[in-house]
């Protein structure tokens, strides 16, 4: 009977992409999420290292257009925002947003790299409450984020 040792970090290779989540984006989120260190978190997929790394981190006093303003125009990106509103009943809120930003600019291995990793990468963050996939900045305004956030 043959044995096989499977490398740890194996264990954490996404089967569908292959794709790993560097330590860091677990903890940067986790800091965004119950400390509120980070207004936004902006990931890349490191393509010859295969994971999922943290590109930019944006301080607590910085604002939506800061963070859009983080995203490339023509490279896909995951990134996580901590969006404060006030409800109708004039309560403060915060709402965590998952954004695939995939721009049609993009090259279309990228497209498919960060679409076939998605879900796997969207897993380990735990605390995320919305949802939203952009193609261009229309599909992410600020519009969009306060609307989907109620």
């Amino acid at each position: 009977m043959n044995a096989y040792v499977v490398h740890p970090m194996l264990l954490q290779a996404n089967a569908a992409s292959g794709m790993a989540v560097h330590d860091d984006c677990k903890l940067k989120f986790l800091e965004l999420k119950a400390k509120r260190t980070y207004r936004f978190i902006v990931f890349k997929i490191e393509e010859k290292q295969k994971q999922v790394i943290v590109e930019k981190l944006g301080e607590p006093s910085q604002s939506y257009e800061d963070f859009t303003a983080s995203l490339p125009a023509d490279e896909c990106r995951y990134a996580v925002y901590d969006f404060d509103f006030v409800t109708a009943e004039n309560c403060q809120k915060s709402r965590i947003f998952f954004i695939a930003w995939s721009p049609d600019t993009s090259r279309v291995r990228s497209k498919m790299i960060y679409a076939s990793s998605k879900d796997r990468f969207k897993r380990e963050l735990d605390g995320i409450q919305v949802e939203l996939q952009a193609t261009d900045p229309t599909e992410m305004g600020l519009d969009v984020i306060r609307s989907r956030a109620s």
